[in-house]
């Protein structure tokens, strides 16, 4: 599994022994609980559901606090529940921290990429736009959408305006450049997901081979 809660914090950069300059993101990961066992015996299938960040009690709601305390687990504002594969054994209560990842490895991490209301065709697509020239009447209007007798209308799922950005949006393979364990800091190089203070779910990376 070896999976991780945590936010963005922001961009900065660092350098190598060789004097590179590194872009990376600043994650404030961790430390997360683990807050329930799922078994097949009692579920139809492996899994734990973790919890990040502690949550005040007058901020919990009823399903809430009763859910955290039939499994005796402290209350938590985000969860998550991960699939375990074959192998994988985790206790009730058990803390996770960035300690627990390798400088170096490859990363898998998941967050929800910027809102951006509704937008155009062009700058949700990348399609071209018509002449500017004056008199073209045709800057920035979408193409052909149906054909005129046949079929006689628009079909669905063609690439239009609408609501742009606030994705499900997962970046593959991203290395783990320093992991500051007092401060639950985890530096990954390049852009991740999200706004500042956005949620992220960071795993060892599915396709990378090393890390499993």
């Amino acid at each position: 599994m070896k999976t991780i809660l945590g936010k963005k914090i922001g961009m900065t950069q660092i350098f190598s022994e060789t004097g590179e300059a590194i872009p990376v993101t600043v994650i404030e990961a961790g430390p997360i609980v683990v807050t329930q066992i799922k078994t097949v015996e009692t579920d139809g299938y492996n899994a734990v559901q973790i919890g990040y960040e502690d949550l005040k009690e007058q901020r919990a709601n009823k399903p809430a606090k009763g859910h955290f305390a039939r499994w005796q687990a402290p209350l938590k504002k985000h969860l998550q529940e991960i699939r375990l594969n074959d192998g994988e054994n985790y206790e009730q209560g058990q803390v996770i921290t960035v300690a627990d990842f390798e400088e170096g490895k490859k990363l898998d991490i998941t967050g929800t990429s910027k809102g951006k209301g509704t937008q155009g065709h062009i700058k949700r697509w990348g399609q071209a736009r018509g002449p500017m020239s004056h008199g073209s009447k045709h800057h920035r209007l979408a193409g052909a959408l149906a054909g005129a007798a046949y079929p006689g209308r628009v079909f669905k799922g063609n690439k239009a305006a609408g609501r742009m950005g606030r994705d499900t949006v997962t970046v593959q393979n991203v290395e783990l450049v320093k992991v500051i364990s007092d401060r639950n800091l985890m530096l990954v190089k390049g852009a991740v997901p999200g706004v500042k203070g956005g949620l992220l779910r960071i795993r060892y990376a599915v396709k990378d081979q090393d890390s499993k």
